[in-house]
């Protein structure tokens, strides 16, 4: 067991005394901190960021999470912490979408709200898996030695439509299992037994354990000789977390017991990984599932057990789990993670914190063209004059703190007639700060959705800095520079939005609506969320 600060048993009693009134006061979106605060503790959110249907384990000192991408790529994001409140992003599981279908190609019409959905991770026979499903193509698995990859090609289970959200178990004998909700039949989940390598399962040997209220979010563990299907449902005005368990894998299973309230002022915490950690303790690593503009955020809740129950949050008088906002972190050692990260594109590959809106088109952009700098060749967007409709936006997250910025140094030289290029927020909406060329002239532009171009002075050096700029309400402003010392504001402030299960991201876009033509380099990001 970790050792906790000299002060830490009576910062323990403070947090948890806190934790247990009513939301500490507090409304979604308003918090004055988050995540580690350098003195043993932590505040809910953790990541307040897009980081959605969540699957978590521990191995060795070690934690490892999984959050599904949807349908930007790389698909699925891998994460790594040392104490369950510091995350970073390592890698992803599927490099390329076209790997589960040609539908998810460039050159297809967006699959918005599809692609990789949730999965599970397990570490199993020395090596890590992690299963995983579309919605339009069925369920699939890939597995590496090392979480950061690489990791085996996406191998399919069974190819079908309408199933989603699996789990996997290995029990003590060897023997695996794997459940699936058939979410497009009344969302039917059965368990099936699976093969060793996981690359199978006995369709003929279901059995159904759930059906219908929306019933999915599935987690199957084995914990002090029962075995927990844990899940979420719809009712009582949203959707919270219930558990059965039995004393085989294959049923029969209890009747559910409620282990989390709705919890409609916390956004629905309701899916996630249970995660036995250093200090003894269970923990909960979750979404919360009714999203804002920033997506479905992490937080982690205490877990207390209950007649054999895994309670999630502090418990209400009526044995039923409520958000815990704060709490003291599982392991005490080291300090808070960066919240600040600069690229300077100098590594072989795009960093794990980067994903493309859609699958990126091949050849159209470039780490090697010229060292040092990321190249973004421009193309017609499939509705001329729509970035949203641009296959070559590269982007991050939007986090949600009280000041946070993104800055971008970019190369002009390479621009052509008709090309636009700059930074900016995208969802379902979008708002950009940036350069056009027309008649062989370079201007700053702003665009935003619904509404026409604003056009300022003529660019006549070849570098332009950008800045966008947005705090808790997730309202973005912009401005420029010409020397990247002096910025001044141009264009509206605009909502940072989401969408399609996803939300806000922030990143740069390239497109010519004229012809197949141009480029821009981008020298350095710099991404700056810390307060």
């Amino acid at each position: 067991m970790n050792k906790l600060l000299p002060h830490s048993g009576i910062l323990a009693f403070a947090l948890l005394a806190a934790a247990a009134l009513p939301a500490q006061g507090q409304t979604w979106g308003t918090w004055p901190s988050w995540g580690d605060q350098g003195n043993g503790s932590y505040r809910n959110p953790v990541a307040p960021a897009d980081y959605s249907d969540l699957d978590a384990i521990r191995v060795g000192d070690d934690y490892y999470a999984i959050s599904s991408t949807i349908h930007v790529s790389p698909g699925m994001a891998v994460l790594h912490s040392k104490d369950l409140v510091n995350w970073r992003a390592i890698g992803h599981v599927v490099p390329d979408l076209t790997a589960l279908s040609p539908r998810y190609a460039w050159d297809q019409p967006p699959t918005l709200g599809r692609g990789v959905w949730a999965g599970t991770i397990r570490h199993h026979a020395g090596r890590f898996w992690v299963f995983f499903g579309t919605p339009d193509d069925g369920y699939f698995m890939s597995s590496a030695a090392n979480p950061v990859g690489p990791w085996t090609a996406p191998h399919a289970i069974f190819r079908e439509a309408g199933w989603d959200d699996p789990a996997v178990l290995w029990d003590d004998d060897g023997k695996a299992y794997f459940l699936g909700t058939h979410f497009s039949d009344g969302y039917k989940s059965y368990i099936w037994p699976m093969s060793a390598d996981g690359r199978s399962i006995d369709r003929q040997s279901g059995v159904l354990v759930n059906a219908g209220a929306g019933r999915e979010a599935s987690k199957l563990l084995k914990i002090n000789g029962w075995y927990y299907l844990i899940y979420s449902e719809v009712g009582q005005g949203g959707r919270y977390v219930i558990a059965k368990r039995a004393r085989a894998p294959m049923g029969p299973y209890s009747e559910g017991r409620q282990l989390a309230e709705v919890g409609r002022d916390a956004n629905e915490p309701n899916q996630g990984g249970l995660i036995h950690a250093h200090d003894g303790k269970w923990y909960f690593l979750t979404h919360h599932g009714r999203q804002d503009w920033e997506g479905r955020a992490m937080s982690l809740l205490p877990i207390t057990w209950t007649d054999g129950w895994p309670i999630l949050g502090t418990p209400r008088p009526d044995g039923v789990g409520s958000m815990t906002w704060s709490g003291v972190k599982p392991v005490a050692r080291g300090k808070p993670a960066a919240r600040r990260s600069i690229d300077n594109f100098n590594r072989p590959s795009l960093g794990p914190d980067w994903e493309w809106t859609r699958n990126p088109r091949p050849g159209k952009w470039s780490l090697t063209e010229r060292p040092g700098w990321m190249r973004l060749h421009a193309w017609r967007p499939a509705k001329p004059g729509d970035p949203l409709s641009v296959g070559n936006i590269l982007t991050q997250r939007a986090w949600r703190t009280t000041a946070a910025q993104m800055t971008v140094k970019l190369d002009l030289a390479g621009m052509t007639d008709g090309q636009h290029a700059g930074l900016g927020h995208f969802s379902n909406t979008y708002g950009m700060l940036g350069a056009y060329r027309q008649g062989g002239i370079r201007r700053l532009e702003y665009r935003r959705a619904g509404a026409a171009p604003q056009l300022g002075q003529v660019l006549k050096s070849r570098n332009l800095w950008l800045r966008m700029a947005w705090g808790l309400t997730g309202e973005a402003s912009f401005a420029y520079s010409l020397d990247g010392r002096r910025f001044l504001p141009f264009g509206d402030v605009t909502q940072q939005t989401r969408a399609s299960y996803r939300g806000s991201r922030v990143g740069v876009v390239s497109y010519n609506d004229e012809a197949e033509s141009g480029h821009v380099d981008i020298d350095r990001v710099d991404y700056d969320y810390s307060r």
